[in-house]
């Protein structure tokens, strides 16, 4: 390569670079994986390398990714927060701890494993054990405040706990340090991932597209209430700035059992090891383990345990750059991403509720991280013209924090002429509708309010199990009545006779008989089942239940206020303003009306005992209870006043544990939380 073609590629990489960088620090919306970035920063740091003539001047390879952002204020790190220099090859491992044997003068060299966890980075700082601040990495030097968010997160203690022996042979201090930065990573369990993104569903809105890009836009929220609604959770591992500077703790080790003493929560595995060899052992060991991990972990971080011997080591940057850039001490081991090879078929188009038109890649049957992958989401149709996916091609499929399939590139190499560019429609693959651009989004929209394919997706969900639950109405029957023109709108199945569907089934009086009286059971059924029926934007169930609670008919949620909606706890002016908008539009208004008139009647939540047992008092739910299901236990807890929960923390009150009660019971365990049995439950709530 010629200085002149060096200097092309570099300026193209460094120009990518920041490209990339902005979408997935300040966007939390990356269009390429971590594998493919890693490379490319790889492959600008060879070359400025070989070239450092060319080094000089701005480049992604001598800073840190930036998350500042604005609408928050900006706090100077008392110590730099830098990142982790990585790898994917365990030769590249191995240099590494060579270049320590080095530095150091011995190959005795005691390390600690623990996993890399896919979150976003923060530092917190207690002063005298109190937690005054919390800020994100920004730009290494300076970052976000976040601590209004972070407060909000269930299992962060705001004082750190005195007098707590850890358990461990290393020497825990009871006294606590003037100031103190402590850094760790927020993330989201899949779990939780898996049932916002149920929500999104529910409310008609686009999907997440993997945990840590949520937790990331979560974190940056301006509205702490919305934060508060999702649960973020955080692990801390990092010492930063710490004064006394000897504040009992001179390893790595010995501040993980620290940090474990003053009750704060730490990462679940950790690995105290001798040597390289032990060093590869225990990173197997994580990798063998770590699918079975609530949340995702995509490496092994190593580092040098004693802190005398990484002051030795020191920082890339220091001393030749205006900033700390990366601990020669510590480097990440990121484990290859769960892909697969497979060929696009077609590429189908999945119109929403809500009017949204989703490309869906087709793909031949493969394996992929344990299961059978037959679909991948394209994402929008930018998504599809920036990656140039066309029907025929080899494509790579990812499932590396992405708990949705997603097509991560083509291969090019095996793209043969038949493979045409693809177009993405300008019309309704259903109604022909012209379709509009979503405002200020990616998504195309059908904007026809008679979309064949929205009426039946609203017709299915509001008859569905999430929301009135109708018996013997599910898609098949659904799709059986529009077909045969029986309904045309939802208000439609409250008028159905039995003599209209004696035609359709050999089956006909019965089933005909059992549909109608199962529809018309479900004209009392809870408000809230109703409210989230009507698929308002942004209202899933937990919204409905809040809604119903405060307004407690339909009539009075239809004239509420803006200002009455965002008195709700845990509802921002996003979901208001739909809420709003929503009842603001006429044929919404007028199905409410046409509802009411055929007989629906919301039976309103069961007023809280005003001297309930769980009155402000949480509860959460694991495992199989003996009489009640779920969804009768919940109902029991908020009659009593109480609130159920999806997480344990130190703030929940009761954990109802039935069968096969998992990791939510141990943690109740080890956190001394009350756990109750159905029978305890009852009593607790005076019902024998």
């Amino acid at each position: 390569m010629t200085t002149a073609q060096a200097q092309a590629r570099i300026e193209q990489l460094r120009a990518e670079l920041v490209r990339h960088d902005e979408r997935y620090y300040r966007e939390a919306r990356p269009e390429i994986g971590d594998f493919e970035y890693d490379a490319l920063k790889k492959e600008l740091a060879e070359l400025e390398t070989k070239f450092p003539e060319l080094a000089a001047g701005e480049t992604p390879t001598q800073r840190v990714g930036d998350d500042r952002s604005e609408g928050f204020v900006r706090v100077k790190h008392r110590m730099a927060m830098t990142t982790l220099d990585n790898t994917y090859d365990e030769t590249e491992l191995r240099e590494f701890h060579a270049r320590l044997v080095k530095a150091i003068g011995s190959d005795d060299l005691a390390y600690t494993v623990e996993p890399k966890i896919d979150g976003v980075a923060v530092s917190l700082t207690y002063e005298n054990g109190k937690l005054m601040r919390a800020v994100t990495r920004g730009d290494g030097e300076e970052g976000d405040d976040v601590t209004a968010n972070v407060k909000t997160i269930r299992g962060l203690p705001h004082a750190l706990k005195a007098d707590e022996k850890s358990g461990d042979d290393l020497f825990v201090t009871a006294a606590f340090p003037e100031v103190i930065e402590i850094r760790g990573e927020i993330f989201l369990r899949d779990a939780e991932f898996t049932r916002i993104n149920q929500i999104q569903e529910e409310a008609g809105e686009a999907l997440y597209a993997n945990p840590r890009n949520l937790a990331a836009g979560t974190i940056k929220q301006l509205d702490s209430k919305l934060v508060a609604t999702r649960r973020l959770e955080i692990v801390l591992y990092g010492l930063g700035a710490c004064k006394p500077i000897q504040a009992g703790f001179d390893s790595q080790s010995s501040f993980q059992a620290q940090l474990r003493a003053w009750g704060l929560p730490v990462v679940e595995k950790f690995w105290a090891v001798r040597g390289i060899d032990a060093v590869w052992a225990s990173i197997g060991e994580l990798d063998a383990m770590r699918r079975g991990f609530a949340y995702a972990t995509d490496g092994a971080v190593v580092k040098l345990d004693q802190f005398l011997q990484q002051a030795v080591v020191g920082y890339r940057g220091a001393g030749q750059a205006a900033r700390k850039l990366s601990p020669r001490w510590a480097c990440a081991y990121k484990f290859a991403p769960d892909r697969a090879e497979t060929r696009i078929n077609a590429i189908s188009l999945q119109v929403g509720r809500t009017g949204a038109v989703t490309p869906v890649a087709e793909l031949e049957p493969v394996l992929l991280a344990g299961t059978t992958v037959k679909r991948a989401t394209l994402h929008n149709a930018d998504e599809i013209a920036r990656k140039d996916v066309r029907v025929g091609d080899f494509v790579l499929v990812e499932k590396a924090g992405e708990i949705i399939p997603a097509v991560i590139e083509v291969v090019m190499a095996k793209r043969t002429p038949e493979c045409v560019a693809y177009v993405f429609p300008t019309e309704c693959p259903v109604c022909e509708t012209p379709l509009v651009r979503e405002e200020g989004g990616v998504k195309w929209m059908c904007p026809n309010v008679a979309c064949p394919e929205k009426v039946r997706r609203k017709i299915e969900h509001f008859a569905s199990k999430a929301s009135l639950d109708i018996d013997g109405l599910g898609e098949e029957v659904v799709d059986l009545l529009l077909t045969k023109g029986l309904i045309k709108t939802i208000p439609d199945l409250f008028r159905l006779k039995v003599e209209d569907l004696l035609p359709l089934k050999k089956s006909g009086e019965v089933w005909a008989t059992n549909l109608v009286n199962g529809i018309a059971a479900r004209r009392t059924a809870d408000l809230w089942r109703v409210i989230h029926g009507l698929g308002i934007p942004q209202v899933g169930a937990a919204s409905a239940k809040d809604l119903a609670r405060r307004f407690r008919s339909l009539d009075a949620l239809a004239t509420a206020g803006l200002n009455e909606l965002v008195q709700i706890e845990g509802f921002g002016e996003k979901t208001a303003e739909a809420v709003r908008k929503w009842f603001g539009e006429e044929t919404n208004r007028a199905m409410v009306a046409e509802l009411q008139v055929a007989g629906l009647a919301p039976t309103p939540p069961a007023e809280a005992a005003a001297g309930g047992a769980l009155v402000g008092k949480t509860v959460v739910l694991t495992g199989t209870l003996p009489t009640l299901s779920r969804e009768q236990a919940t109902e029991k807890i908020e009659t009593a006043g109480g609130k159920v929960s999806g997480s344990v923390s130190r703030k929940t009150h009761y954990v109802l544990a039935g069968e096969e009660a998992g990791s939510k019971l141990e943690k109740a365990k080890s956190l001394g939380v009350p756990v109750l049995d159905e029978a305890e439950f009852l009593k607790l709530i005076g019902e024998n």
